[in-house]
């Protein structure tokens, strides 16, 4: 099998629901998941749910009740926390969803690409705000292509388990770019990065910042709980640092790592395109995107 071939292989595994025995062991570890208490540990979130009336889900099947369960070690009360701040998210942000989902190719160079899952770390997926040129696409195109990705991420067993860490390369932020960056994105960027969506987040590193940059720290702080912002570093460019949180055989040569092939996002978007199935296509519908059946999977 070639390297490309197996690229192919993830890229299905990203619009697959199945849940792998391979993983009961990190679910134990990273999620406290019991296979013989599971069935128990989501009726009592369901109950709360109904018992509370704090929020209306969409859905409150197992699989979708798991998915909040997982991201707080299997405690249902903590677990309703979150799916209520979901649900809130959702309702004051609805016109977020309101695009053409595979359309969102065009925020590029901003998300900087998908990186090799580690057992430690999840998902390492890489931004650079730097990139983005503010003349073609809106801010809020920037948040969108986040949600996007989230709703998808979320949606795989895997991902659920394992959860992400996030590099946030702020090398070329300027005062063009920081003036978008109104207390309302800043807020909706924060819930994306876990805060009020079903989506653990082992770390945030941010790298290739100085002094310029205190507004744009300032800005974003205001918004996130104490106990994230224990999980947020700082390292400038000291890559050294960085290789305390993370190992380089997950990172590419500009951070001093060893990948050499980095999944960009628009080869991603366009890969979970060709992929996707009914179920997710009706996901991403009822959720509030637009899905045009002339972008329906071309197997």
């Amino acid at each position: 099998m070639t390297f490309l071939d197996f690229l192919e292989i993830a890229f299905q595994a990203d619009v697959s629901r199945f849940e792998d025995p391979e993983f009961e062991e990190y679910a134990r570890i990273h999620c406290n998941e019991n296979p013989h208490t599971r069935s128990k540990v989501i009726a009592e979130l369901r109950s709360l749910i109904y018992e509370r009336g704090e929020c209306n889900p969409r859905r409150v099947d197992d699989a979708y009740l798991l998915r909040f369960l997982r991201c707080r070690r299997f405690i249902p009360a903590l677990a309703h926390k979150l799916m209520v701040r979901y649900e809130e998210f959702r309702r004051n942000n609805a016109y977020l969803y309101d695009c053409d989902a595979f359309s969102l190719q065009k925020v590029k160079h901003v998300y900087g690409g998908v990186l090799p899952e580690s057992p430690k770390h999840g998902r390492i997926i890489l931004m650079r705000f730097g990139k983005w040129d503010t003349e073609a696409v809106p801010i809020t195109d920037v948040v969108r292509c986040a949600l996007f990705m989230d709703e998808v991420a979320v949606q795989q067993p895997k991902i659920q388990i394992l959860g992400v860490t996030i590099i946030v390369d702020l090398e070329g932020l300027n005062f063009g770019h920081i003036r978008h960056l109104t207390p309302t994105i800043a807020s909706q960027i924060v819930s994306l990065m876990g805060v009020s969506f079903p989506l653990t987040m082992h770390g945030l590193h941010m790298v290739n910042h100085n002094w310029f940059l205190h507004t744009f720290f300032y800005l974003f702080k205001q918004f996130i709980p104490k106990a994230v912002w224990s999980r947020v570093f700082f390292h400038g460019s000291d890559m050294g640092s960085l290789h305390d949180h993370i190992d380089p055989a997950y990172l590419p040569p500009k951070y001093g790592g060893s990948v050499r092939y980095v999944i960009s996002t628009e080869e991603w978007i366009d890969k979970i395109n060709i992929y996707k199935d009914e179920f997710l296509v009706q996901e991403l519908r009822d959720l509030g995107f637009t899905v045009r059946d002339s972008s329906f999977s071309n197997r």
